[in-house]
């Protein structure tokens, strides 16, 4: 069930389509604040996260259209409904029929759009600010318009006034940005990624377990402290992969749908969320070794033929 933290923000965890007709939903942690006018999702709470933690994505009100019950369109998905926000529609899971209801209602009372009354005192000033433009000459200026998220966006395309039109332009494309409906994650990815997703790795050194955000791609394997970083924190060569399976030791370990990447210098243990995800990967890393290498053919056996 959502509640309200210190903050006056609504909370709580619901599961997530991220990936557009993905049908796959996760589990996050989410927090509607109507003081900043947005809708943020995190991997889990942020009190259990490292200070500074980026959320996973976030919406903004001003963008949600409608919110409401999703059942007849995702009869599979119990207890979901749908936001629509421009050309993009969110899927969620509440936990019951009653969360589903709370949320429902909070987020469609916190994107109803509310216009303040000006005051006297505010009337004036803002009569005031008006007054040079309607003094002044009307400066010929043209405008282009883009579609950003699905939302179109007028920004000025010729300024009089050299370096300071130059910086209002610039301020102007930066608040077209600015103005994207939603965030979600990495932006999109290059056409050669094979797979990509969280997974929980073991630190070689300390031996703790961590949440990073992996990627495969044709020539390596690479992992990230989040799916907004740019800058893997380490990169695998598939050249250097001896073999990618299932975890024996996972009982010894005290975790599931653990799996193993051996390497020449190190084994890299892995865990994925679910045994489907586990035997993806495997799968998948397996492919792309095929792929590089040719089908038969060990990093053992490769290093030799290339020493010969």
């Amino acid at each position: 069930m959502p509640y309200v933290d210190r903050q006056n923000r609504i909370c709580g965890f619901l599961d997530i389509e991220e990936n557009e007709n993905s049908g796959k939903f996760l589990r996050r942690y989410f927090i509607l604040d109507t003081q900043q006018g947005s809708l943020v999702w995190y991997m889990d709470n942020p009190q259990n996260l490292p200070v500074g933690t980026v959320c996973v994505g976030s919406l903004k009100l001003t963008y949600i259209s409608k919110v409401s019950d999703a059942t007849k369109l995702r009869p599979k998905a119990e207890f979901c409904f749908v936001i629509n926000a421009g050309m993009r529609k969110f899927f969620l899971q509440a936990n019951d029929q009653q969360d589903l209801v709370d949320w429902v209602n909070a987020l469609n009372k916190a994107t109803k759009i509310t216009v303040p009354k000006l005051s006297d005192g505010q009337q004036n000033s803002e009569n005031q600010k008006a007054l040079p433009d309607v003094a002044g000459p009307k400066k010929q200026v043209s405008y282009k318009t883009e579609i950003i998220g699905g939302v179109p966006i007028v920004t000025q395309t010729q300024h009089e006034g050299g370096d300071g039109a130059d910086r209002a332009e610039r301020e102007a494309m930066q608040r077209s940005h600015s103005q994207l409906p939603y965030f979600l994650g990495r932006p999109a990815q290059d056409h050669n990624v094979i797979k990509s997703g969280y997974c929980v790795k073991q630190g070689a050194v300390m031996r703790n377990w961590k949440r990073r955000y992996f990627l495969l791609e044709e020539n390596s394997m690479s992992y990230f402290k989040s799916d907004l970083e740019k800058e893997p924190l380490r990169m695998i060569p598939l050249k250097e992969v001896h073999k990618v399976q299932e975890c024996k030791q996972s009982d010894i370990m005290m975790r599931d749908n653990l799996f193993e990447v051996v390497t020449t210098s190190r084994t890299f243990y892995i865990q994925a969320d679910s045994p489907e995800e586990m035997h993806s990967w495997i799968k998948a890393v397996s492919g792309a070794i095929v792929a590089q290498r040719g089908p038969g053919r060990s990093a053992a056996t490769r290093l030799k033929s290339e020493k010969l």
